[in-house]
């Protein structure tokens, strides 16, 4: 089994758009298609996507949820790491060695939590 996708929630389509289009921007993970609810990227391995709640709720972070990229190497974890933070994003913990993996936690525009890290 290999997961498919993973969705998180935004309560401002265009400034998640513009901060994962940036993210993404150079590393192979491509805006695929948009809609007035959904945005997706897509590359290979996986497809990942922002949405406005179906239910038209407003968006929440989950507690304890989190987006884990494997990058590929300590200095694409920096470098995203970096971006996260320049686009607006706030720390979660710096990149560093943690056990099997380096890795670094940042939260996007919205408070959702994604990881980066390598083996």
């Amino acid at each position: 089994m290999k997961m498919n996708y993973f969705v998180v929630g935004t309560n401002d389509m265009d400034a998640a758009t513009q901060f994962y289009d940036s993210l993404f921007a150079n590393i192979g993970i491509n805006q695929v298609l948009a809609t007035d609810r959904m945005v997706y990227w897509q590359n290979e391995h996986f497809t990942f996507a922002i949405a406005i709640p179906f239910d038209k709720q407003p968006a929440t972070n989950g507690n304890g949820t989190m987006v884990g990229f494997d990058v590929g190497s300590a200095e694409n974890v920096k470098k995203l790491y970096n971006a996260v933070i320049e686009l607006g994003g706030t720390c979660e913990g710096e990149p560093k060695e943690r056990g099997p993996v380096f890795s670094a936690y940042t939260r996007d525009l919205d408070k959702n939590k994604i990881s980066f890290y390598t083996r």
